[in-house]
């Protein structure tokens, strides 16, 4: 469609140039004073040729030729803009296709339309004067100028339908995000207010329930599009929010201060990826679907091990057949230990930084189609050094396995399950991390790293292609015999968790492509070692717009 649409455009402007240019040359030919001058016809004098009755039969030539020029122009435009509107609605189905692709999970690769190819132009009739062999090489030379020229005006016509972010380099950039207004309303003690994780008993003053509204899980990100370099296609992304925490100042909660999230550089060839960059944890690659929790991952501290780590690793894809794949990924990362920093300022080593190691984590997926879609088995390690002072290492481990599961057309098992130790970093243990029996600058006080076990499930129907329900349950369960013994010197969460249990249920409407509705509802009852077990309610409108 778009090569037909160029080459209409093309064949006419050919004909234009050519004309065009014959009227320059005519002229010059006729009554330049260094000019050759042609030999008339049999029967015809000099004299009789350029005589007045001639030159007004030329200049009347001429008038209906730039009449028939005109006409032609005229289609030309009309022409143009009808290829433009085509382009714009072409790019405006683009648009909404990827957005659809990336609300579920799978966000495509942009490639840029290739310009169709210049349509070549037909040399002018031949000659066998000498003057006319001229006269076709000065067309020819003109006539490919010409073509030069109209070949970057098309390039800017192109680039012009795109939306398109300028940047510093001649290598695309892409701007993509949403806008998501949370309406939410608490019943119980939370944790946080607009995306709670935990109940938390009532305190005298508390009220019992809470209304608010909050704009800060609306994120931004920038893709880069870069050069192949050593045949590998090159990229780079980041993405911000705005919940870094908020400024002291009066209705500070509404102005969310911005937060980095991730941001990568890829290298990747056929089968083989690099990825370099602060990013998700790749061995624990799933999270519930929500839109009520945005800012960090739903079900986090109920089984969803999460964290933006910086790192570098290496993906493997071994293909069998169209209906059976192989994953395998390996890597190095930052060793975070859950630390709150000491300064604002100054960047200080955290417990898993002071071991003076990375941490290592490696994961292996195998995908095979079965009726039509693909089943999705996955398994990973993690494992971690913490140095807390005085000789005392604590190793931070975990093994995990996530499964994707499709049931038919309609429906989806998804789920990931861990058990480590000392995984406050990623959010494990309830973000319990270690514990110690005494102040930790005597070197009898002995330091453990908490164990626990936790995952969540979750299954999805989808009714059509513009409303879909989640069902969704989570639990991380430190092991109440690593607390016990150390009760009454709480973590920094202000209690002893000994279980988080969280189901979560929501509805998710898209209209457009671009504009998402979901409702949500969860359940939190969170126990405290020895001690009661709260309870909170939470029910979140969301509205975003994707772009």
């Amino acid at each position: 469609m778009h090569h037909y649409a160029a080459n209409s455009r093309r064949f006419p402007f050919s004909i234009l140039t050519v004309f065009l240019s014959t009227i320059f040359l005519l002229p010059a030919q006729s009554f330049g004073q260094d000019a050759p001058k042609a030999t008339p016809p049999a029967g015809q004098s000099a004299d009789q040729d350029s005589s007045p009755q001639a030159l007004a039969g030329l200049i009347r030539q001429l008038q209906a030729q730039v009449q028939l020029l005109n006409s032609q122009l005229k289609d030309i435009q009309a022409q143009q803009q009808s290829a433009r509107a085509e382009t714009l609605e072409l790019r405006k189905e683009l648009n909404a296709a990827r957005a659809q692709l990336a609300s579920k999970g799978a966000e495509p690769a942009y490639t840029a339309a290739p310009a169709p190819p210049p349509t070549s132009v037909a040399p002018p009739p031949s000659s066998s004067s000498s003057s006319a062999d001229a006269q076709r090489a000065g067309l020819e030379e003109r006539v490919t100028q010409l073509e030069e020229n109209q070949q970057l005006e098309n390039s800017k016509i192109n680039e012009q339908s795109q939306t398109k972010v300028e940047s510093g380099s001649k290598y695309r950039l892409r701007l993509t995000g949403i806008f998501l207004l949370n309406l939410y309303e608490n019943r119980g003690g939370v944790d946080n207010q607009d995306f709670p994780q935990l109940a938390q008993q009532l305190g005298t003053l508390d009220p019992a329930g809470t209304f608010g509204g909050s704009l800060r899980q609306s994120q931004i990100g920038l893709e880069g599009f870069g050069p192949d370099i050593w045949g590998a296609h090159t990229s780079a992304n980041i993405r911000f929010d705005f919940a870094g925490g908020f400024p002291s100042t009066p209705n500070g909660v509404a102005t969310g201060i911005v937060r980095l999230r991730t941001g990568t550089i890829r290298f990747d060839w056929a089968n083989t990826s690099i990825v370099a960059g602060q990013d998700f944890l790749f061995f624990t690659p799933l999270s519930p679907t929500s839109f009520a929790s945005l800012a960090i991952p739903a079900l986090s501290y109920s089984g969803e091990l999460w964290s933006w780590t910086p790192q570098v690793r290496v993906e493997h894809r071994f293909v069998f057949s169209d209906d059976s794949k192989l994953l395998v990924q390996g890597g190095i990362l930052d060793s975070f230990s859950g630390d709150i920093p000491q300064s604002s300022y100054q960047r200080t080593p955290s417990w898993g930084e002071g071991s003076g190691q990375p941490a290592y984590a490696a994961r292996v997926a195998w995908s095979h189609r079965t009726f039509g879609q693909f089943v999705t088995l996955g398994v990973g390690g993690y494992y971690g050094r913490q140095n807390w002072g005085l000789g005392r290492n604590i190793d931070s481990w975990a093994g995990m396995a996530d499964i994707t599961l499709p049931l038919g057309r309609m429906f989806e098992l998804s789920g990931q399950f861990y058990r480590g130790q000392a995984l406050g970093g990623l959010g494990g243990g309830i973000g319990q991390n270690v514990l110690w029996n005494g102040p930790l600058t005597d070197p009898s006080t002995e330091v453990y790293g908490v164990n626990s076990v936790g995952g969540w499930a979750q299954l999805k129907y989808r009714m059509n292609p513009k409303i879909e329900w989640n069902g969704a349950l989570g639990l991380d369960n430190p092991f109440a015999s690593d607390l016990r013994p150390f009760n009454g010197n709480p973590s920094y969460l202000g209690s002893l968790f000994s279980k988080n249990l969280t189901p979560m249920a929501n509805i998710i409407y898209r209209p457009r492509s671009d504009l998402v509705i979901s409702f949500e509802y969860r359940y939190m009852k969170t126990y405290v070692l020895d001690s009661n077990a709260p309870t909170a309610n939470h029910i979140n409108l969301s509205l975003g717009y994707i772009f």
